[in-house]
């Protein structure tokens, strides 16, 4: 199994999980718990600091890993290798080798806004399937469903005419990462990723401009930065330019003349640093209707701040704090066991029993309240649910949306939201109401009973 270049195959999805899902797998099988109907729900108990609210994503690669997930002959070898598991009973290694998840998926659609304690995703198969493909379906929702509302909070606060770009590979925490924040930034809103391999494969053009060193280089070696802007223009004619190596308004003022005097076509100039608000405001004097593009650093907070002290800026690209930053804290919760309803109740980490479904009450286009309740109870008149099977028996129970339709639901998710959930400064998540056929269900369920003061 040796391999140090460590990257990942669907055929290895089976060993990408954490080692104990794989000995309680074991157990499970030992004391003929496995085949037994289990249901575990996926949710984050809170929102990270500042959010009002999260857009899910990542549901399209949770079901292709668990339409791939399988063991093959060589990684059982490398398993009883370890020489962990050699008290594991002998049906152990049969369930391996003859593993496919044939579990049903419930899930809240990609673009979807919700909100804590409320469940992206609910997976009913057998206890030891169910279990062995937490540590997957917690990576990459986890960290999809953070991509994209913090992509969804630039598009709110950018606006939708303004142009955003996706340049984070370099800083996505791994090369399968950076495809994954490609893919949920364009779902929530964004025009383009400069990532050549994540467009390509989401049928994407790439987008993207040029990098100091090509300014440098070519000046250098050829005279000025005017003769390295020529040479670009050779080849991408008209491409847009990064114009502050050395000095944006003197760049500016040179383009500005060969728009003028040579008919220079320009779609577009960058600034990467500086005062974004002074230089921009004096390059659009200078190069008028050339769109101007920024990067650096930026966030929603600067787009905002940028934006209220009159910066004159058309486009962004976000990189480090668009990939990264404080994660989404999901969990994967086992909620039911052969219609036996079961909760955790450690302090500060309780959890809800039983199946659950989110009622929401939508009037006029905005959200007006959530609902969670059991998934046995009938939507109100007025509400809708927002849990709808993805997978039965192992199988898809529909084709996956493109990215044009997620990335509209994700704006039409974002117009609903209450204004104190909108904002990136107030950032007041909506509480979701706990149903009164789920509270009994709590407390029927709790193995301690609540003090009395």
């Amino acid at each position: 199994m040796e391999d140090s270049n460590l990257y990942i195959q669907p055929a290895e999805y089976g060993l990408l999980t954490d080692l104990y899902q794989l000995t309680m797998g074991a157990c499970y099988v030992g004391e003929g718990l496995d085949q037994r109907q289990a249901s575990f729900e996926l949710f984050a108990r809170r929102l990270p600091e500042g959010f009002g609210y999260l857009i899910a994503m990542g549901l399209e690669q949770a079901l292709s890993y668990l339409d791939s997930l399988c063991f093959t002959p060589a990684q059982i070898t490398a398993l009883q290798d370890t020489d962990i598991f050699h008290q594991a009973p002998a049906q152990f290694w049969q369930q391996l080798h003859d593993f496919r998840f044939t579990g049903d998926v419930w899930a809240v659609p990609e673009g979807s806004v919700v909100f804590a304690n409320e469940p992206l995703l609910r997976v009913e198969a057998p206890l030891w399937q169910a279990q062995l493909v937490e540590t997957y379906l917690l990576n990459t929702l986890n960290y999809q469903t953070l991509i994209a509302t913090r992509a969804a909070r630039i598009r709110d606060v950018a606006g939708p005419e303004a142009q955003l770009l996706e340049f984070g590979t370099r800083r996505a925490f791994s090369p399968q990462a950076a495809l994954w924040a490609a893919r949920a930034a364009i779902a929530a809103g964004f025009d383009a990723t400069s990532n050549v391999l994540a467009a390509l494969k989401l049928g994407q053009k790439p987008a993207g401009t040029m990098a100091h060193a090509l300014v440098m280089a070519l000046d250098a070696t050829t005279g000025s930065e005017d003769q390295a802007f020529q040479a670009f223009h050779r080849y991408f004619p008209g491409a847009p330019l990064l114009i502050d190596t050395y000095d944006s308004i003197t760049a500016a003022q040179t383009l500005a003349q060969q728009v003028q005097q040579e008919g220079l076509k320009l779609s577009g100039v960058r600034l990467d640093s500086g005062d974004l608000v002074q230089q921009s405001q004096t390059i659009r004097q200078l190069l008028p209707g050339v769109p101007i593009f920024a990067s650096g650093d930026l966030d929603e907070h600067r787009i905002a701040q940028l934006k209220q002290d009159g910066a004159q800026l058309d486009s962004f690209g976000f990189g480090t704090k668009l990939v990264t930053g404080t994660p989404v804290n999901g969990v994967y919760k086992l909620v039911d066991i052969d219609g036996i309803p079961v909760m955790k109740e450690a302090a500060g980490k309780i959890t809800y029993p039983g199946r659950k479904q989110i009622f929401r009450t939508i009037r006029r286009g905005q959200i007006q309240s959530d609902r969670l309740g059991l998934s046995t109870e009938i939507a109100h008149p007025d509400e809708q649910s927002l849990l709808q099977p993805v997978m039965q028996n192992g199988q898809r129970t529909q084709p996956a949306p493109t990215l044009a339709q997620i990335a509209t639901s994700t704006a039409q998710s974002v117009a609903s939201l209450p204004t104190p959930s909108r904002d990136i400064t107030i950032h007041q998540p909506l509480q979701a109401e706990i149903s009164a056929d789920l509270h009994n269900l709590t407390e029927t369920t709790r193995r301690t009973p609540i003090a009395t003061p």
